[in-house]
């Protein structure tokens, strides 16, 4: 079949770390080596208006601006980054535009998309919660902002052809709180043989793993206080890989704790350091309350390691209890602790439950989710896709 010409916008991509990021990048690399033309339409990781080819992927560089409540994030300003993507849009005449975001690079290019007929599709992966608890809005007027949020980003999505999100809990919240009835599933998926490793060292002491940002709705604390109510004698390690507005916080609360050098942060570190450490892991732990998700759950699970999560959001289609690992209810500290230390005093549990999570990854293998978005694009084109209309 004929190679498309792709467009993939993107409100953060690497060399930012996140999720999103992650899948935009696997999403866009993955595409072209299956033969795609792909660009790529994203803040520029440095302020003024870039370009660069990487791993095959054509990266258009936004002019952006740090964010003053979030210094590792890049932002764009709507007067520049409308023009802008309007401009690429039409230098880069794709046949189809797959976007991963409505606020600011995306909304420009749905826009853009949208008023010249183009197919477009969208994928979902913010809750507008998370973003709302970076901005300076005064916390009684939050919940209200909330709703604005979900509404906004309803109309925005509303306009494309196709709307998707990484997991059915995902999908439900759109359904519920963006009203976007027509949108589905499609997993991020993951390439599980980049992660599969050997078993940790049988007489080495047992390592938690906790990988992702060190903000709020991660509740990294929480596995703290968890780690640091074990029952005395039984020897573990907790290591945590992440940077982020909450890591000078957490770090003073592990010494307050008197965990010492039990408790390793080891803050932002490359992919062949990400993957030693899986491969060091004995047990895996999400803590998170707004996993859509959950990458770094997935790649853990690729590692062939149990794990303990919140049960909240997307985390429950991911770990099946019993099986794989446990759910605990956030929040309750207590229940962590015992989840953990009962995973960190059997072996042959660990084991066990390791290799459940590497068959329960296979769910989410990367090919099938590339095949998948392929095959909504050529629909789309085959359909005829060409709806011009305006657009606010």
């Amino acid at each position: 079949m004929k190679p498309l010409r792709i467009l993939i916008a993107a409100e953060t991509y690497p060399p930012d770390v996140n999720g999103a990021a992650r899948f935009a990048e696997r999403l866009a690399t993955g595409l072209v080596g299956r033969g795609h033309e792909v660009h790529v339409v994203c803040p520029s990781p440095t302020g003024p208006p870039s370009r660069e080819t990487r791993d095959g992927v054509v990266v258009h560089g936004v002019r952006s601006h740090r964010y003053f409540m979030h210094p590792d994030f890049q932002v764009c300003m709507p007067w520049e980054s409308g023009p802008a993507t309007a401009a690429l849009m039409e230098a880069i005449n794709p046949d189809v535009v797959h976007t991963q975001a409505h606020m600011v690079v995306g909304r420009g290019v749905v826009k853009a998309a949208h008023r010249t007929g183009r197919p477009l599709v969208a994928t979902n992966h913010l809750m507008p919660e998370n973003l709302i608890a970076h901005s300076p809005i005064p916390r009684p007027l939050k919940a209200i902002a909330y709703r604005a949020a979900w509404r906004d980003l309803g109309r925005i999505f509303g306009l494309a052809d196709v709307v998707t999100a990484p997991t059915p809990r995902a999908v439900e919240l759109l359904h519920r709180s963006a009203k976007l009835t027509h949108a589905f599933p499609v997993s991020c998926g993951i390439d599980a043989d980049r992660y599969s490793a050997a078993s940790p060292t049988p007489d080495a002491v047992p390592t938690v793993l906790f990988v992702g940002r060190m903000d709020q709705e991660k509740r990294v604390g929480e596995l703290i206080r968890a780690f640091a109510g074990l029952p005395e004698g039984l020897p573990a390690a907790l290591e945590i890989v992440g940077d982020g507005a909450r890591l000078a916080e957490w770090t003073a609360l592990a010494a307050g704790l008197g965990l010492g050098d039990r408790v390793t942060f080891r803050g932002f570190v490359s992919e062949d350091e990400l993957l030693d450490a899986y491969s060091r892991a004995a047990v895996f732990c999400m803590p998170g309350v707004a996993e859509l998700q959950s990458l770094v759950t997935l790649e853990a699970m690729a590692a062939s390691t149990p794990v303990v999560a919140a049960d909240a959001m997307a985390l429950p289609h991911l770990v099946r209890p019993g099986r794989n690992g446990w759910l605990y209810t956030p929040g309750d500290v207590p229940e962590l602790t015992t989840r953990l230390a009962a995973l960190l005093s059997d072996a042959d549990l660990r084991r066990r439950m390791g290799a459940a999570s590497r068959e329960i990854v296979a769910e989410h293998a990367i090919g099938a989710t590339l095949a998948r978005f392929e095959d909504i694009y050529r629909d789309l084109l085959g359909r005829g896709r060409g709806r011009v209309r305006s657009v606010a």
